[in-house]
């Protein structure tokens, strides 16, 4: 058993996304091996209270280490105002109190936040260095975002501007990749921007999630199509109600009074999707809902039909919590939610014109729709894609080969 020392930014037991992939993957690291996670100081109060109200065994193996720059290094810093600029600050300042701290360890691993664009500097304290999951968001094609404010594509081209300088021309960059013994890779897209010849690269999603359980045969007088996200241009949720909406004016009138749209989430282009509802006649069939507790939210996706998530970015971890519950996914052909299907699981659909694409995403959804013994073997295999590949435990094992090959 060896002790892995793990920086872990965001870690959040009651929480999903990153902060939720930064606590199961902490326990998983704790299946095998000794684990010493360093994150912020504000993470501790829910990771005390949670380990608390809910006693694991693993937690025999975790030791949390707790960790904010001096406050005149972040009085600036208003949630999440800053946060990636605090981060690249953090990320640099946190290795001389790891050194301070006196800890012993066999190996670093900087776990968390996901992307290939900043750099580590774990390796300066002389142990094998493991850097990962890595990846990044792809550049959203701007026929795209023409439904959207101008600034949202002169922010996303800025942002990518801001990527590619880290990518060509940072030396901590280019110094995290040569010092790392492995580098786990979300997708394909990293090697495209980081030249890793000679380099040890794991490529696997990072995204997974635990076992629910499922219901092997939903409502048949139903058909709800889920969605669940921030309402943000990235997740493409215009695309999901345009689809739905073309899949609704291709049913007759009693087919189409047993289906639904349920969209789960809040945020900025909350307005404009529902006014999109309601100009495109369908807004009596999609209900939005704003953020609710995660057990409510997987109570959902055990009801759902269909996973509609025509989402533009790298990774996606509510794709692999449909699959866990047998529901088919309908998504985007890309490097993110894309890569995580097989044509048994769900439909990843090629990207074409917005026309082109909105009209293939409704005629996935017709045909879950209309083939009920299609979309059984569909609800199955996708049950089996969760088993195999996107259960947490399988990530532990992942983790596992990494670190014995050090």
């Amino acid at each position: 058993m060896k002790t892995i020392l793990a920086t872990a930014y965001a870690i959040n037991p009651r929480k999903g996304s990153e902060d939720g992939m930064g606590w199961n993957f902490v326990l998983q690291i704790a299946r095998f091996n000794r684990v010493i996670a360093v994150t912020r100081e504000n993470n501790r109060p829910h990771i005390e209270q949670y380990m608390q109200e809910n006693p694991d065994e693993r937690y025999a193996n975790m030791q949390f280490l707790y960790y904010d720059t001096p406050k005149w290094m972040r009085f600036w810093k208003k949630g999440s105002r800053g946060a990636m600029l605090y981060y690249l600050l953090w990320q640099r300042t946190v290795v001389s109190f790891i050194a301070r701290s006196g800890v012993s360890f066999d190996v670093v691993h900087n776990l968390n936040f996901h992307n290939d664009w900043s750099p580590s500097y774990l390796w300066k304290l002389g142990k094998p260095f493991v850097w990962g999951p890595i990846g990044h968001h792809p550049l959203i094609p701007a026929e795209y975002l023409k439904p959207y404010s101008i600034t949202y594509l002169i922010k996303d081209r800025l942002t990518w501007l801001v990527k590619k300088l880290f990518w060509n021309v940072s030396p901590g960059l280019r110094r995290s990749v040569r010092h790392a013994d492995c580098i786990w890779s979300m997708n394909t897209s990293v090697r495209e921007v980081l030249d890793l010849r000679g380099k040890t690269e794991h490529v696997s999603p990072s995204v997974a999630t635990q076992d629910f359980g499922w219901d092997e045969y939903p409502d048949p007088d139903r058909f709800t199509v889920l969605s669940v996200g921030r309402l943000v241009t990235l997740k493409g949720f215009d695309l999901t109600i345009r689809a739905f909406a073309g899949f609704l004016n291709a049913m007759d009138p009693a087919s189409r009074k047993k289906a639904e749209l349920v969209l789960v989430g809040s945020g900025p282009e909350r307005d404009f999707l529902q006014q999109l509802a309601r100009d495109l006649g369908i807004e009596t069939q999609v209900q939005f809902i704003s953020w609710i507790d995660r057990s409510e939210v997987m109570k959902l996706f055990r009801t759902a039909s269909v996973f509609l998530f025509p989402s533009h970015e790298g990774a996606g971890m509510v794709v692999p919590e449909a699959l866990s519950f047998g529901v088919p996914v309908v998504t985007l052909d890309n490097i993110g939610p894309g890569q995580f299907l097989t044509p048994e699981c769900g439909f990843a659909v090629a990207m074409g014109s917005s026309e082109q694409t909105v009209a293939r995403l409704a005629d996935a959804l017709q045909q879950l729709f209309s083939y009920p013994e299609m979309y059984q073997r569909m609800r199955h295999a996708a049950r089996a894609r969760f088993e195999n590949h996107f259960h947490w435990d399988r990530r532990g094992e992942q983790l596992q080969k990494i670190y014995s090959s050090l």
